[in-house]
């Protein structure tokens, strides 16, 4: 029989799993986590692999909390804010499901919702500002690109709300409604730069494979590469079917991605693109058109301004990223980007895309300062919810 120093037995870590808009993610309060794993580096990686079951060549996660998906493959870790004016520093793992890193180098805003509701849960925020009926507002210091988000979060009896009458289209049943303001999204922290790092709203982007392509490349929420969908052969109401299950399809992407990542400042070679799969994003967009969501439900071209569809982690999303979200209605504020020109072009505060689960609305306040656009917020609505509670054991040995 082998000896108990040569399998050592599970450690167990508090832990939450929570549901943020069309995300799931494991939470951790900072001062839970192991002491190796409550800095940057190596054996924090290790834990969040370790914990969602990364990496795996069968692409499942089976022996982890992760579900094989870009939208379930993530980590969080929520401290009290060392920052004035803020409750909660909030840190964002995005996990590679068969690759063995963690990027670091964007944030989630699907699980931004999950943030404020958690920082309550957890009681980082101070309980005299918790109303026994109202909304508590949450402000949320964002690590990983260095901004502010505030997350109005719904509270009945003491306690955050998380059921109610709220729809979010990818997400089956409905929950109590969280409004997040994104403050100052442009300009994504390490990476710097202007919202639009190139100076232009259009760029002619050469992509090995693909020739000159008519590209939007934008710092908002997070950094994201707008193309035409006709331009590339896409009618912009595609589902994930027909795209996630075509590798040559999925290279072209790559390649456009690499592509945008390099002309946007963000990697310095091709091959640093290998370690930053969660930025920048892919979108395509096109002029609305009708089409029926992976649900079945019919999108009328009538209720929508634009179609909208993103990749993340190298497949297309099956509806559609908290961040790119924010890109998206940056983007369709400003005249003559490619958003907002599928859209009808003008002047707008407001966008309602199409997506594969349905539609989502969201504001973005854009304007011209010195010659150069900046936004000063962008909101949308979305919902969270505590799945479980606990602890998550792993492997002793593993990080």
């Amino acid at each position: 029989m082998p000896s108990d120093s040569q399998f050592p037995a599970q450690v167990r870590i508090p832990a939450t799993y929570m549901r943020g808009g069309t995300s799931k993610g494991v939470f951790f309060k900072q001062e839970d986590l192991p002491p190796s794993c409550q800095a940057p580096g190596e054996a924090r990686d290790r834990l969040f692999m370790r914990v969602i079951g990364s990496p795996d060549p069968y692409g499942k996660q089976i022996d982890g909390m992760g579900n094989g998906s870009s939208s379930t493959s993530k980590g969080v870790i929520i401290g009290k804010s060392t920052r004035a004016d803020h409750d909660v520093d909030y840190l964002y793992g995005q996990v590679a499901i068969d690759s063995a890193f963690v990027d670091w180098s964007g944030n989630c805003g699907n699980l931004s919702t999950a943030a404020g509701a958690f920082a309550i849960h957890a009681g980082y925020v101070d309980a005299a500002r918790v109303p026994d009926n109202g909304v508590c507002v949450v402000r949320i210091w964002q690590a990983n690109i260095g901004k502010t988000i505030v997350a109005h979060v719904p509270v009945a009896n003491g306690q955050v709300q998380e059921t109610g009458d709220f729809e979010l289209d990818g997400v089956t049943f409905p929950a109590a409604e969280i409004v997040l303001e994104f403050m100052d999204p442009a300009d994504e922290g390490e990476d710097g730069g202007a919202m639009f790092p190139t100076g232009n709203v259009v760029d002619a982007l050469e992509v090995p494979g693909l020739g000159t392509v008519q590209a939007t490349m934008i710092n908002s929420g997070i950094p994201t590469v707008f193309v035409n969908a006709a331009e590339i052969g896409h009618t912009g109401t595609e589902l994930q079917d027909a795209i996630n299950g075509d590798p040559a399809l999925l290279a072209k992407f790559e390649a456009l991605r690499v592509a945008g990542a390099l002309r946007m400042g963000l990697i310095r070679t091709p091959e640093e693109a290998a370690k930053r799969q969660h930025t920048p994003k892919i979108a395509f967009v096109a002029p609305p058109v009708d089409y029926t969501a992976s649900s079945g439900k019919a999108v009328r071209a009538a209720d929508i301004d634009v179609l909208v569809r993103a990749l993340s982690m190298g497949k297309l999303h099956h509806a559609m990223m908290g961040t790119a979200s924010v890109a998206i209605a940056t983007a369709a504020a400003i005249p003559g980007t490619l958003v907002n020109l599928a859209a009808g072009g003008g002047e707008r505060n407001a966008v309602r895309f199409g997506h594969p689960s349905g539609t989502l609305r969201v504001g973005a306040q854009a304007k011209q300062v010195d010659g150069q656009w900046v936004v000063t917020k962008a909101v949308m609505s979305r919902s969270a919810r505590i799945l479980m509670e606990g602890v998550v054991r792993v492997p002793g040995g593993s990080f």
